[in-house]
């Protein structure tokens, strides 16, 4: 069983990504990970795709979302789905946090 079945915020360290945006990798196994990343307001999440899919919640904050050709503002409380190979970025629009969920898991964090 994975050693972080039961994971306190406080026990994470962020990783600096550089450009207003930290993260934690907060739980993992093999097919699913969670991870919590926090932008500066004028961060942004370059648009990227992989092979992943990812589900999105917008814990805080503002951030301007595109999935494709599709592009909307979304605020705390709204999520966000992203298929598989879809191309998709974020621009902070106000600092805030979001919570990435990735199947299987991103073996390149």
């Amino acid at each position: 069983m994975n050693d972080k079945t039961l994971v306190r915020d406080e026990d994470m360290e962020w990783l600096e990504l550089g450009g207003g945006i930290k993260r934690k990798v907060m739980a993992h196994d093999e097919k699913m990970m969670i991870v919590k990343v926090a932008f500066e307001k004028g961060g942004i999440g370059a648009s990227h795709s992989h092979p992943h899919t990812q589900a999105s919640y917008v814990d805080s904050g503002k951030f301007e979302i595109t999935i494709g050709d599709r592009r909307m503002e979304l605020k705390g409380g709204d999520v966000y789905f992203v298929p598989s190979d879809v191309l998709h970025g974020a621009v902070c629009l106000e600092s805030g946090v979001l919570i990435d969920v990735f199947s299987p898991r991103r073996e390149d964090f």
